[in-house]
């Protein structure tokens, strides 16, 4: 997939675990896992806009687009 998921690069960045987060914006843990990991095949701009929130961030910071070869 093009577009790469830096969800656990701003979790780091802030020190919050996935429990927190999932806590804070209300996803369950499974589905931020998958987030996470990259597995969603989409997001929903309020769901970007709770986890931009919690973590102080931009979306870009999150979402990153790479070309394929």
């Amino acid at each position: 997939m093009a577009i790469i998921v830096n969800l656990d690069v701003m979790m780091a960045k802030r020190k919050m675990s996935l429990n927190e987060l999932s806590e804070s914006v209300g996803l369950t843990l499974s589905n931020l896992s998958i987030l996470k990991t990259g597995k969603a095949k989409a997001i929903r701009f309020r769901t970007l806009e709770a986890i931009c929130k919690t973590l102080d961030c931009q979306p870009g910071d999150i979402l990153e687009f790479r070309e394929e070869n």
